[in-house]
Order: C-alpha cells, then sequence, then structure tokens
C-alpha cells in the first residue's frame, strides 16, 4: 500500500482532496520558489506537521520527490469529542489509551490489538514527534486498526484536560510511581497513559496525571515495552472490573 505523496503537485492534490496526512517531510537548504512556500503555508494552516529533515532522508522513500513528500495515513482518524460521546454511550466505564511520544509502528500496532481485545474505547496520540497509522501501524495491528478508533490531537495535555472534563480520571505509568499498578483503583472511568520508547512520559504530561503507577520490574531490564505494558495495564483494568 502507498503510503506517501511525492513531490510538489501530488502533495499538494492531497492536500486539496482531504487527504488524511500524517506530516509533510521538506529537504533541509532547499531552494523554494513562491510555490513551493506557498505550499508548505497551506500545509501548516490545515494543521499539518512540517518538518524540515535531509535531502537523504527523503531519497530513502523515493528518489523522485521535487524536496518534498507527503506522509499518507492508511485510516482515518476520529475527534476526541467524538470518541468521548461515545465512550460516555456505551454502557460501560469508559477505557482509553493515551500514548507520549510512540514512534515505533509496531508498538502501536500492538498497542491497538491489545486495546481492542480489552474492549477499550480509544486511542489519544499527538500528532508531532508520534508514528500516526501509517500502513505499517496497520500490518502491526493485526485487523485492529478497522475497530480500534484513534484521536490525532496537536496539544496532548490539552487533550488530557479535556478528557478529565469528561469525568475520566487519568491514570500515568511510570517506573518511579510509589504505588504498584494493581493496588490502584482502576474500576473508574479510566484513560492509560504511556510514554515513548527512549523517554517515558514528558513532564507536563506527567504532572496533568491524577495518579501514577507503576509494573514491577524483577529482572535485570530496567523497563518493559511501551506495548507489554499497556497489555499489563489494560486487563488489570479489565479484571478490576470483572470482580468489581
Amino acid at each position: 500500500m502507498m503510503n506517501y505523496a511525492a513531490g510538489r503537485n501530488a502533495v499538494n492534490e492531497a492536500l486539496k482532496a482531504g487527504h488524511p496526512i500524517e506530516k509533510i517531510l521538506v529537504a533541509k537548504g532547499s531552494l523554494r520558489g513562491e510555490s513551493f512556500n506557498r505550499l508548505v503555508e497551506q500545509a501548516r494552516q490545515a494543521g499539518t506537521y512540517v518538518q524540515e529533515v535531509d535531502r537523504a532522508k527523503l531519497d530513502e522513500i523515493v528518489p523522485l520527490h521535487q524536496g518534498v513528500i507527503a506522509i499518507l495515513s492508511a485510516w482515518n482518524y476520529v475527534e476526541l469529542d467524538d470518541m468521548l460521546a461515545a465512550a460516555g454511550q456505551s454502557g460501560r466505564l469508559p477505557l482509553l489509551v493515551i500514548l507520549d511520544e510512540v514512534n515505533d509502528p509496531g508498538n502501536l500496532g500492538a498497542v491497538m490489538r491489545s486495546a481492542e481485545v480489552a474492549g477499550a474505547d480509544g486511542i489519544v496520540i499527538p500528532k508531532r514527534r508520534s508514528v500516526g497509522l501509517t500502513a505499517a501501524v496497520a500490518r502491526s495491528s493485526a485487523g485492529a486498526i478497522e475497530y480500534m478508533p484513534v484521536a490525532h490531537v496537536n496539544n496532548l495535555v490539552a487533550a488530557m484536560h479535556r478528557i478529565k472534563e469528561a469525568g475520566i480520571w487519568v491514570a500515568g505509568a511510570e517506573a518511579d510511581a510509589q504505588d504498584l499498578y494493581y493496588e490502584a483503583d482502576l474500576n473508574i472511568p479510566l484513560a492509560l497513559v504511556l510514554g515513548g520508547e527512549s523517554k517515558g512520559l514528558g513532564r507536563l504530561v506527567r504532572q496533568e496525571c491524577d495518579l501514577l503507577v507503576r509494573i514491577p520490574l524483577l529482572g535485570r531490564i530496567s523497563s518493559l515495552n511501551v506495548s507489554a505494558a499497556a497489555a499489563v495495564l489494560l486487563f488489570e483494568a479489565v479484571r478490576q472490573r470483572s470482580v468489581g
């Protein structure tokens, strides 16, 4: 499945058609005329993240790119408010997953699969510094992408605040948290927050959490893969709700 548009005309047509775009990559140091700059400005006005990269990065994706490539979404996103409304009408306690800068498509796909099996209402990811709904994510999700709503938000902290306004508690996973995950009350309207592969939760994201929990690590490795951690926390919430 092609998941990019290369060249100024192709990118411009993708923008005009309203195709979901993860981000637009532009080559550093390119000679940019008026039409090129207008294209970049159009993307930014549409809320699309524009990132400058080395020309070699673009060459790896496709040789003929004219200094600009749009990474297209493989699937459509949902609005956060629509996700919250559906969760509130489901007849059960809301359960969301929030991912803070998860960049590996295999991890996002695996989280989607666990979230779908656990009956979660949706996943929230930021537009910047995060992998989106690419073809690689679709493959890794093993079909879960067809069923799991994903909201793509400009500001993750603002999205968390909106989720809390909807009456949902936000629990962040942190290695140095005081409370063990199975000691915390997860039998509540809940959004689980997990950090990216290398840095964990960002400072502002952590501060926005209502509670922090940790998974005990008893071996020699100092961290757990984000998709594995998501599965542990999701199914602890499922367990607590089943014995309620």
